[in-house]
């Protein structure tokens, strides 16, 4: 598959201890077969320094980047569909701000759309064969539970639904109406994504350098409850 340019969007609030390190890390990476990319953040109306951050770095950089700012915090999934919008690359991926996710491995999720193989690539936490931090076993089994009713719905064989990496060809992405303001976004997707006929879905292997919550790590058990509703709700009822 032809693929020229990848949309890059980084949904960020209160990471002002690791955006211009993300950033320079997207920046950096060297995308297979030429491919340019498109960085779009959107900083969610944070209250740290994590604006101030992002400006200085576009001002200095040579790289083109869109900066959005949200007037107040609205969530991921607001900032997500703001940077769909946004979007005019061939592929669109979500690059999260807190280092969880390495931007190197994004040629590992573009391997099977440069073959041809698919329209949408997930990267999985729980496949073999990368690097992946020892933390909590009731998340990583909440993430399993939610991935397998999430599975139930969708008749997918997935690993990882709630993973971040989500490469998605920006025409369906833009085909998308994302309502979930928060993480429930996650499962929306995945649901509406499901329903394209023929769509080709992936998963490939990633790295996951986890962050406990004393290091700023925002997800939590009302999250995991929403999803449940978010599950039911885009599926059973589009």
């Amino acid at each position: 598959m032809s693929i020229r340019v990848l949309s890059i969007i980084i949904p960020v609030y209160n990471e002002s201890a690791t955006i211009r390190l993300v950033l320079e890390r997207v920046c950096a990476v060297k995308l297979m077969n030429g491919i340019e990319k498109e960085i779009i953040v959107i900083d969610d109306g944070s209250t740290d320094q994590s604006g101030e951050i992002i400006k200085k770095y576009v001002s200095d950089s040579r790289e083109s980047i869109i900066f959005k700012s949200n007037s107040r915090n609205s969530g991921k999934g607001a900032s997500v569909a703001k940077g769909v919008r946004i979007a005019s690359g061939d592929f669109t991926v979500i690059q999260d701000a807190d280092l969880e996710y390495d931007p190197r491995e994004l040629n590992i999720l573009l391997e099977p759309v440069v073959q041809g193989y698919a329209d949408v690539v997930y990267g999985s936490r729980f496949l073999a064969g990368k690097a992946h931090r020892i933390l909590f076993f009731w998340h990583s089994q909440g993430n399993k539970f939610l991935t397998f009713l999430s599975n139930i719905f969708t008749n997918l064989n997935m690993t990882d639904m709630e993973t971040c990496y989500k490469m998605v060809k920006t025409s369906m992405f833009k085909s998308i109406k994302i309502k979930e303001k928060r993480f429930g976004f996650e499962p929306e997707i995945t649901a509406k994504l499901s329903k394209i006929p023929d769509i080709r879905i992936y998963e490939v292997g990633i790295s996951y350098y986890g962050r406990k919550f004393q290091e700023g790590k925002k997800i939590n058990w009302k999250d995991g409850i929403w999803a449940i509703y978010c599950i039911l709700r885009y599926n059973l009822f589009p």
